[in-house]
């Protein structure tokens, strides 16, 4: 007889070797991705398609926004930097947010468009919702957090990184 605490609490599996926590184990991520992904690629074509936001100077431009922001920014080197050319600076986050956005969705290098979206993330955090206070009205550090467990994970689920990794696998007779 064995006494103390019992560490298998389930005595039986339904058909077919899973329960339905392993099931939402599995798909844990894909509300976080989705949501993500979708940010992601809106505010990426939002800065593409905004005729203000492209510009040096000007009301609603990057120009303006990144000098508004310089002297309060945790690394006002990196807004300087930005300020070379506002337009380049622009361009480069908005592109970087549709390449980061449309990664995500498809799950496609997944790791790597997640630390993509992580680095912006940080970028704006750092320079644009820096002094936010308190800290967490700042909403660029909450997804900097948000990415880091799709950058830990990737896309095991319903991802192209999936799909290569079976194909991988049955090519090489399964020991991929």
């Amino acid at each position: 007889m064995t006494y103390g605490m019992r560490m298998d609490t389930r005595t039986s599996r339904p058909e077919g070797g899973r329960d339905w926590r392993d099931g939402a184990g599995r798909y844990a991520l894909m509300p976080l991705r989705i949501f993500l992904g979708v940010t992601f690629v809106y505010a990426g074509l939002d800065k593409l398609t905004d005729g203000a936001f492209m510009k040096d100077a000007g009301a609603g431009s990057i120009g303006d926004m990144m000098r508004a922001v310089r002297d309060s920014s945790a690394v006002p080197a990196l807004v300087d930097l930005a300020l070379k050319s506002p337009a380049g600076f622009g361009y480069a986050i908005a592109l970087g947010e549709l390449a980061v956005g449309i990664g995500t969705l498809l799950g496609l290098l997944s790791r790597l468009a997640a630390l993509g979206g992580a680095l912006i993330s940080l970028s704006l955090w750092l320079t644009v919702s820096w002094a936010s206070d308190p800290y967490y009205y700042g909403n660029d550090l909450a997804y900097l957090m948000a990415w880091l467990p799709l950058v830990l994970a990737g896309a095991p689920m319903l991802s192209l990184d999936a799909l290569l990794r079976a194909r991988r696998r049955r090519g090489s007779g399964g020991y991929a």
